[in-house]
């Protein structure tokens, strides 16, 4: 999965290193990484993130 761009999440820290990334693949699937492991990929839909991030959200369990 070369040559996609990949956006970081605004909670990435400032060295770049702790964060999430996600980049448009073909139609309405993502691909997913984490920084500190580039070449572990993870895709899925638009909607099952968007659901996943919404949960999290809403979740009272911390993350950090």
């Amino acid at each position: 999965m070369s040559g996609l761009h990949w956006l970081k999440s605004s909670f990435s820290d400032a060295g770049g290193n702790n964060c999430i990334e996600v980049a448009a693949l073909e139609g309405e699937d993502v691909a997913i990484r984490e920084s500190e492991s580039p070449e572990c990929i993870v895709t899925t839909d638009r909607a099952t993130l968007r659901a996943l991030v919404l949960g999290l959200k809403t979740s009272k369990v911390g993350l950090g």
